[in-house]
């Protein structure tokens, strides 16, 4: 409950800082970073808040992939507004469940191995880096 509400009081009171691009440049290609440009401001700030935590992660800090991955796990939701997340969270919604395989779309001919990560960054069979993005992406 407590992470929803942070989630809610980030969506209406925090904006993504421009001059965090800077380093996401250093971490994305050109066709990467020109998707998460394409992210509203809710989901490139909590993209890049994830990013944080996972470059301090003491197993996740060192791959890459997982970098990119925190910063390009939600490139599937488009431009979905407070009310239908809301909705999501409260009875559910088929197209941001659907999200995890829209990113991989997005990503397959950029980066098949992030891409494949997002397909899966909600799955709950899966290995133990996957598991700690997860508690990070859920906090």
């Amino acid at each position: 409950m407590f992470s929803r509400l942070k989630q809610l009081y980030r969506y209406i009171f925090l904006k993504f800082d421009k001059n965090s691009e800077i380093e996401i440049k250093k971490i994305l290609t050109k066709e990467e970073f020109e998707l998460f440009s394409k992210m509203n401001n809710y989901d490139r700030l909590h993209s890049f808040l994830i990013y944080q935590k996972v470059k301090e992660d003491k197993i996740l800090k060192e791959d890459i992939n997982y970098h990119k991955l925190a910063l390009l796990h939600d490139i599937g939701k488009g431009d979905i507004g407070l009310i239908r997340r809301i909705k999501k969270v409260i009875i559910g919604d088929r197209y941001l469940e659907q999200h995890p395989f829209i990113a991989y779309d997005r990503l397959k001919e950029i980066n098949l191995k992030v891409a494949k990560l997002c397909k899966i960054h909600h799955n709950r069979d899966v290995d133990e880096k996957m598991r700690r993005f997860q508690n990070i992406d859920d906090e």
